[in-house]
């Protein structure tokens, strides 16, 4: 019985993650976008984060815990939304255990999570020399599994196998290693907590991602569970050295229906983290300091602080099928969106071990190996009115003196001879960022033309010039 058991939970993993990769290859429908509600901070040490925040540009994010093990989406495998996944799951209904049991199944993968491979500053140190500026990491998903050693859950990595682990309180370990090397630290959050007795009651059954009693008709054990999120998050930023973001996830608890004290948090949060920057997920208003569209790019330039994140592989965690886009893919869009006015959390998933694939470093060493050339094109930049001309994307310096534009180079083309854009016509000298010599160009009825000069890699390239 107990093997009969075993096969079924490891046939209905097996579902859902290809549920999954096949959900995220395709073109995303679940997605958080940009909205016209944005409220700027008063604090003049918020403000000054924010600035230097999005002189950054590039961020990694890792997505990394308990459902790394099998390779199943993060979390949302215990939410009966059924939110990616319904036709597969009535499908392979014969294929899957009971839900009970499902759910302790995913439970107990906490027993298995031992990253003896885990090397916090491989991780910065890759990160460092591809061009990343800031880090965001998951200090718990959804799921309610903690990666840090708090005091509020035995439901952490610091009571499973990796207890006596080199780096057992992983978020303190990432969190060194990163500042280590310079990077902004981003602590990701999950403010709803399924495995939160105050939040998912065991006594009820758990329809969706929301409480599943009723907070009004039990307000102590709401109370607890806001007690306990308050904890935590303090935890985070008292014990873990300086924080500079934190990216709260789960924008369906808010006000008024599952109020937490956000505002309380984040003002007692600052107490300890001066200027720290709050993101509460679609949650517009004084918490929302920066907006964070998932999985898209806006379609037009935005005038506020904006971040995509976005996932090199089909999914979020590691999966064991991964299909990765490619390393121009990752230039490109980085492009876009700083012509855009935004920053990027390209987000990568660790194997269950604690290491990064090949096939992503392969990725991540190509954007580097550009930003190296190009990066003057990128960090430090601002929007400019006229920001795009087909495959060109521009940028501007702070101070607006001088101008940058990216060509995109599409996807399975080769470099052309010439490359040509509308408006931004310059003036004097251009120059071709990744050599730093002047190009030839000519303006013609409001249309530059650019000439290239032989020899060139076949990547996108990036032009300087005044305007």
């Amino acid at each position: 019985m107990a093997k009969k058991l075993l096969l079924a939970l490891a046939a209905s993993a097996a579902v859902f993650s290809a549920s999954a990769q096949k959900a995220m290859s395709d073109k995303p429908t679940f997605v958080h976008s940009t909205s016209d509600k944005y409220e700027y901070p008063t604090d003049p040490e918020v403000l000054a984060k924010l600035d230097k925040w999005q002189d950054q540009k590039l961020g990694i994010m890792f997505h990394w815990g308990v459902y790394s093990v099998p390779g199943i989406a993060e979390s949302w495998a215990l939410c009966s939304e059924d939110r990616w996944f319904t036709k597969r799951r009535l499908e392979a209904r014969h294929d899957r255990p009971a839900y009970g049991e499902f759910k302790q199944w995913y439970w107990d993968l906490a027993k298995q999570f031992n990253p003896t491979a885990f090397e916090p500053s491989e991780w910065a140190q890759l990160a460092k020399d591809n061009g990343f500026k800031y880090v965001i990491f998951t200090t718990k998903h959804h799921d309610g599994f903690c990666m840090f050693d708090t005091k509020q859950t035995d439901y952490k990595v610091t009571a499973g196998p990796y207890a006596n682990g080199k780096y057992a309180n992983i978020v303190r370990h990432v969190f060194d290693a990163f500042r280590d090397k310079d990077f902004m630290i981003g602590a990701y959050f999950s403010k709803p907590d399924w495995h939160n007795e105050n939040f998912w009651d065991p006594f009820f059954a758990t329809p969706d991602r929301n409480p599943n009693y009723n907070t009004k008709k039990y307000p102590e054990k709401w109370e607890k569970f806001k007690q306990f999120t308050a904890a935590q998050i303090d935890e985070l930023m008292s014990d873990y050295g300086s924080v500079d973001i934190l990216w709260l996830d789960g924008g369906w608890v808010r006000k008024p229906d599952l109020d937490i004290d956000l505002d309380a948090i984040v003002d007692n949060a600052r107490k300890k983290q001066p200027g720290l920057i709050a993101v509460d997920r679609t949650v517009p208003g004084r918490n929302e300091n920066y907006q964070t569209p998932e999985q898209s790019i806006p379609a037009v330039q935005q005038p506020f602080p904006w971040e995509s994140c976005l996932t090199l592989s089909n999914t979020w965690g590691w999966n064991p099928a991964p299909k990765y886009k490619s390393g121009r893919w990752a230039i490109n869009t980085l492009a876009e969106i700083v012509a855009k006015g935004g920053c990027l959390a390209l987000n990568v998933g660790p194997t269950p071990d604690g290491k990064i694939e090949d096939a992503a470093v392969e990725r991540l060493n190509e954007l580097g190996n550009w930003l190296k050339r190009n990066g003057e094109a990128i960090y430090s930049t601002r929007i400019t009115p006229v920001y795009n001309s087909g495959a060109t994307w521009f940028t501007a310096s702070k101070d607006g003196r001088t101008l940058y534009a990216i060509y995109a180079l599409p996807e399975g083309e080769n470099l052309p001879a010439t490359i040509s854009w509308e408006g931004n016509l310059p003036k004097g000298k251009m120059t071709l960022l990744s050599t730093g010599k002047s190009v030839k160009y000519s303006v013609a009825d409001g249309k530059v033309t650019v000439k290239l000069p032989a020899g060139l890699a076949n990547e996108p390239v990036a032009f300087k010039f005044k305007n």
